[in-house]
């Protein structure tokens, strides 16, 4: 959608993912390392995860060190995949309220988790540069995804890196926790803090906060 290592998992050589990619230097000099130490992670970049032809996509940040970078899969073994995935199935979009591993059973119902970074970054901050160089990976996915009403955007990043991959101009839709831009077409881009232990425990983003976005943009997806 445009403006004009674990066998359960599925990876292919795309436009949309690569298990090997190695573009930026710096993350693919972190993954080495993180193998070493725990050769039992999935330490590759991650792909995105749920319904192959969804009416929500939720684009996130990247993936937590000892999180999906274990994994494989987004949001799921660190804290900020409780927090998601209790809301997702409190609202119907999830089949379980608990995401353990990538082989396990749960599924997403019209929803696809899609990260704005495959990699796990040192200190879990990407560089500007790594954010650019993904980026066409996110854009590649969600041109393909023609089904879609809502993007709903998890932190600045994220919102940045939707805007980015879609050709649109950050100054015409500013970032706030449940604005609404609507993007034409019965389409609709809503902004959410980022569901981190951080904003969490800060009570910037309480749970009732979280899933009133989320059950807004079902409203919107029409579900």
């Amino acid at each position: 959608m445009t403006k004009s290592g674990r066998p359960a998992l599925k990876v292919c050589r795309d436009r949309t993912y690569d298990p090997d990619c190695a573009r930026c230097p710096r993350l693919a000099a972190f993954l080495g390392e993180i193998r070493e130490r725990y050769p039992d992670y999935w330490a590759r970049p991650v792909p995105s995860f749920g319904a192959a032809d969804p009416r929500i996509v939720i684009v996130g940040l990247a993936p937590g060190l000892h999180g999906a970078n274990r994994t494989g899969r987004p949001f799921t073994g660190d804290y900020a995949g409780i927090l998601l995935y209790q809301t997702l199935h409190a609202v119907g979009l999830a089949t379980g309220a608990h995401s353990e591993s990538a082989d396990d059973p749960l599924k997403l119902r019209n929803l696809r988790i899609i990260n704005s970074v495959k990699c796990v970054p040192p200190q879990n901050k990407p560089l500007p540069a790594e954010i650019r160089t993904c980026n066409g990976y996110l854009a590649a996915e969600l041109e393909g995804l023609k089904h879609v009403r809502v993007v709903l955007a998890l932190g600045r990043v994220a919102h940045d890196a939707f805007l980015m991959a879609t050709g649109r101009k950050r100054g015409a839709f500013p970032f706030a926790h449940g604005r609404e831009h609507p993007l034409g077409e019965g389409v609709h881009f809503i902004d959410s803090y980022h569901c981190s232990r951080y904003n969490t425990s800060t009570r910037r983003l309480t749970a009732p906060m979280f899933q009133k976005v989320v059950a807004r943009a079902c409203e919107l997806a029409g579900l």
